[in-house]
């Protein structure tokens, strides 16, 4: 199987333990399949923006500093898995495919101003080809609304891409949805039909669950 698996910054960030808890499991799976990881900026991307938008700078500027970290995000899972890994973060998803023919897990981080690492990681997964794109995410699924701010918020274990893009233009109206993926994201993941689920990050095991098809997270099919 292609397996694409998008951590947040805010889940991996520069937590030592957890990130060589995830380079373990990225080499057993990587043992009976091939594994494309594209990692988030997190705080750390948030805080340097914050501080260059403070300066004046522009949106795309901010952009291309988010980008550097999650390069730099990148670079730590790699060090992390050591020889296991490709050597060096792609910058494109053509050069992660190349990436790939080496036979070691490829690490990227993000491409071009304007796309989140959600969005690199479904336009990854449909020029690989994947089978199931992972989304190990600050939340363990999706909600209808943001369950930390409304209790009646429901969790959804299943969700087909019209239904999540629906939820996503309902967020942009302010409905109140807390959604960890973007319109980008769910407009690749609907174009292309890929098996999508969309996990609780904090814990490694989880990616393990959800490509045994266990009852995890929320899938988006």
């Amino acid at each position: 199987m292609n397996i694409v698996l998008s951590i947040g910054g805010s889940v991996v960030g520069r937590d030592q333990d957890r990130i060589s808890r995830y380079a373990k499991m990225l080499r057993d799976v990587a043992s009976d399949h091939t594994v494309f990881v594209v990692v988030g900026g997190g705080k750390t991307a948030r805080d340097y923006i914050g501080r260059a938008r403070a300066f004046g700078a522009d949106e795309a500027f901010c952009d291309a500093i988010g980008i550097a970290v999650t390069r730099l995000n990148a670079r730590l899972l790699i060090a992390a898995l050591g020889h296991d890994a490709y050597p060096v973060p792609p910058e494109t998803q053509e050069a992660a495919l190349v990436a790939a023919l080496s036979g070691r897990i490829v690490v990227m981080g993000g491409t071009i101003p304007g796309h989140t690492t959600d969005a690199v990681a479904a336009i990854l997964a449909e020029y690989a080809q994947a089978d199931l794109l992972i989304n190990a995410t600050a939340t363990d699924g999706i909600y209808t609304k943001d369950p930390k701010k409304y209790p009646d918020a429901v969790k959804l274990d299943e969700i087909s891409p019209e239904r999540l893009v629906e939820l996503i233009a309902a967020e942009r109206m302010g409905a109140g949805a807390n959604l960890p993926l973007d319109m980008l994201a769910a407009k690749i993941i609907e174009r292309s039909g890929i098996l999508t689920v969309v996990i609780d990050g904090s814990d490694p095991s989880n990616v393990i669950d959800a490509l045994r098809g266990g009852q995890i997270g929320t899938y988006v099919r």
